[in-house]
């Protein structure tokens, strides 16, 4: 009888232990599941928030796609005044990609050299739109705005970007 007994208990503990598993299986697997689609809305969010921040979506274009297009003289840009009142320049080399699978690059060919004045002239109305000390707080929006107005000039988006080898300030 009393081997019959602890049979009856050892089973019946035996079925508490399999019920209170299968319990925390499925209480681990839904905790388990919510965790990865917050994961998965972080990182969505991360991306709208890097993407936020160009203002468009990035397309990456490859090495051997990339062609660059060097102003050969430095420019020298005459700034807006600030609240010194004294007149301020910026001494800069500027550069641009060109994705060179583009209809624009192909319209246009690789030498942008008889549209050469017409860049020169947008990036000097842009950063003359700053003061010295905006200027050296704004780069990178003053580089896409040069994007967006060489974009809107040749109504293509065969330049993608725009780099400074080497700005001053005086």
């Amino acid at each position: 009888m009393k081997k019959n007994l602890i049979s009856v208990i050892i089973l019946a503990l035996l079925i508490v232990n399999v019920v209170l598993t299968a319990i925390m299986m499925f209480s681990v697997t839904s905790a388990s599941r919510k965790t990865a689609a917050l994961v998965d809305n972080i990182a969505t969010a991360l991306n709208l928030e890097l993407t936020a921040q160009t203002g468009e979506t990035e397309t990456v274009i490859p090495m051997e796609d990339i062609a660059v297009y060097t102003i050969p003289e430095s420019m020298t840009i005459s700034l807006k005044k600030g609240e010194d009142g004294a007149d301020h320049y910026c001494l800069v080399s500027v550069s641009f990609s060109i994705n060179t699978k583009s209809d624009g690059f192909k319209k246009y060919t690789s030498d942008l050299s008889p549209q050469q004045s017409l860049i020169m002239d947008k990036v000097n109305d842009v950063f003359g739109q700053y003061t010295m000390d905006e200027a050296r707080e704004n780069e990178e929006q003053i580089k896409s705005e040069i994007i967006s107005e060489l974009q809107k000039m040749f109504d293509s988006d065969f330049i993608f970007d725009v780099a400074f080898s080497s700005i001053m300030y005086s």
